[in-house]
């Protein structure tokens, strides 16, 4: 199975210069968590998340109007193209640990955006399609979900 096969084809994106309650705004009507920022030739640069949104704006002393994308995103935008498996863009998300992988064409223009939950709902009542094994979506979403900085342990005090 192609990404192609499940990739959304009408994805919200930004533009650097968007501000912080712009971006915000496009989350909301398009009910999605992620706008790939493009350039002027449609490119994807980067990435801006609803958790990158949120913590701008709780850790910034500005307005959300004050606040361009360009400052909050991740300035590497993990990919993948519509050509591609989806076991391959299964595997850069657990690599990464990203639910979303923005789809872009080979001159890096966007095309689309593949998330866990097209995967997910991809899956029929009966179980997984057979290109994908619930064995897979479950390995992807543990490595997505485990901890990324070390965990503190309390050590026991020793008398």
């Amino acid at each position: 199975m192609k990404v192609r096969d499940v990739m959304m084809r009408t994805p919200a994106y930004c533009k650097p210069e968007t501000n912080a309650g712009e971006a915000v705004e496009l989350m909301w009507k398009h009910n999605c968590g992620i706008l790939p920022v493009v350039d002027s030739s449609h490119r994807v640069t980067a990435v801006v998340t609803d958790r990158d949104l949120c913590v701008a704006l709780g850790t910034r002393s500005r307005l959300p109007g004050q606040i361009s994308v360009k400052d909050i995103a991740n300035g590497r935008a993990h990919c993948c193209h519509a050509d591609d498996e989806i076991q391959a863009a299964m595997e850069t998300m657990s690599e990464r640990q990203v639910r979303r992988l923005p789809v872009i064409r080979e001159d890096g223009t966007l095309d689309g955006i593949v998330s866990m939950d097209n995967i997910v709902l991809h899956a029929t009542a009966q179980g997984c399609s057979p290109e994908i094994t619930d064995t897979e979506i479950v390995r992807t979403l543990q490595d997505i979900y485990s901890p990324r900085v070390p965990q503190l342990v309390k050590h026991a005090v020793q008398a």
